[in-house]
């Protein structure tokens, strides 16, 4: 069955001379009909006469060109308004004549360079023409061919606002292009300081540890293995985001899930963190983008307390509603008076913005005794 949604679509493929095409030939068949003879634009009123040789040459300048009308645009203006000068001074009269207008139009939106130099041409020839006219005993009068002008300018003007439109349509196309590249390259340098910094961070501090453990062999083989497994983890997950940037590749990142939460734990308990994880609920099939949100709000605070907290009590807290999603990740501070995020910032940042395109609330910061938490309320239901 034939889906005519997908006409259009499918007639938008050809090329523009194809899909130009049957228009001219509409108009050169219509010029030969016996009840559209002598019947087309009559300027300069002169006695109409029988079709001849010269009228099929006259007839073809008129329309055929039209097929060109976009590609070629100064072109078939310059042959369409011959063929429109030997029909009306041979006194023709064919329907054929309509074919100017379609191709001052098209002049108008498609002409490119010179476009006063083709106003200028076709002005001079237009008064050629009138001049022309008059001299066979024409009766139209300065007020006739002045109407005529203004209608011809009339469909110059048209293609004009039209090519205005198509090129505003075109610079907002190209700033919606720059704002989703700016927005691919920013989504995608988030993704690149989450999996980097809190890889690379357990790394660290897994090998400053192991520097300790030299006589305790066992220990000190459980923490290579432990880095091994993190740089593992960390290349493949550089890898996926590397592909991003092949366009045989897909465009979307790799998603973590709220149910990968636990190996994020357990990893961070690998680097010599005290972890204590509790999940209430469970994750509804609908969270979509808010699983992703939550796996790197724990994350990046995780990071955090590896970095500036390590070693201390961390407490990771998340409750799955049916609305939304909390987390709330705490460090113990005691003894210590730089327990809070530090750095640039910059990961924390990414975090207020993810969740808050997601319409949720992010806060972060000291807490009383010391220490620092990170909490984050996110609305389920986006899938995307």
């Amino acid at each position: 069955m034939i889906d005519f949604r997908r006409l259009p679509d499918l007639w938008r493929r050809y090329d523009v001379m194809v899909r130009d095409l049957p228009l001219a030939l509409a108009l050169a068949v219509a010029s030969w009909l016996p009840a559209t003879e002598n019947h087309g634009t009559q300027l300069g009123d002169l006695p109409a006469r029988p079709f001849d040789a010269l009228a099929v040459g006259a007839v073809a300048l008129e329309t055929l060109p039209l097929a060109v009308r976009r590609k070629w645009p100064t072109v078939c203006l310059a042959l369409v308004s011959l063929g429109f000068a030997i029909d009306q001074l041979r006194a023709y009269h064919s329907v054929a004549g309509t074919g100017l207008a379609f191709a001052l139009v098209t002049a108008g939106a498609y002409v490119e360079r010179h476009r006063r130099v083709v106003m200028a041409v076709a002005a001079a020839a237009y008064v050629a023409l009138s001049i022309a006219l008059d001299r066979l005993g024409s009766g139209e009068g300065f007020a006739g061919f002045a109407t005529f002008f203004v209608l011809l300018a009339g469909a110059w003007a048209m293609g004009g606002w039209l090519r205005q439109t198509r090129l505003v349509e075109e610079e907002r196309r190209r700033h919606v292009a720059e704002a989703t590249r700016a927005a691919e390259r920013t989504r995608i340098a988030r993704e690149l300081h989450d999996v980097v910094t809190h890889h690379v961070t357990a790394m660290v501090v897994q090998a400053e540890a192991a520097r300790y453990l030299t006589t305790a062999p066992e220990r000190l083989d459980q923490t290579l293995t432990a880095i091994t497994d993190t740089g593992r983890r960390a290349v493949g997950d550089l890898r996926h985001l590397l592909d991003l940037l092949n366009p045989d590749h897909g465009t979307e990142p790799r998603t973590p899930s709220v149910g990968e939460l636990r190996d994020l734990v357990e990893q961070t308990r690998q680097a010599g963190q005290p972890v204590e994880f509790t999940e209430e609920g469970q994750p509804t099939t609908t969270a979509g983008s808010a699983e992703a949100a939550v796996y790197r709000v724990v994350q990046e605070a995780l990071t955090n307390a590896l970095k500036y907290a390590h070693g201390r009590p961390t407490t990771v807290h998340v409750r799955h509603g049916e609305r939304e999603m909390t987390v709330e990740v705490s460090t113990d501070g005691r003894g210590s008076s730089s327990a809070s995020p530090g750095g640039s910032g910059r990961g924390l940042a990414g975090l207020r913005e993810r969740v808050g395109v997601l319409g949720g609330e992010f806060s972060a910061g000291t807490r009383d005794g010391g220490g620092f938490v990170v909490r984050a309320r996110i609305p389920a239901g986006n899938p995307s």
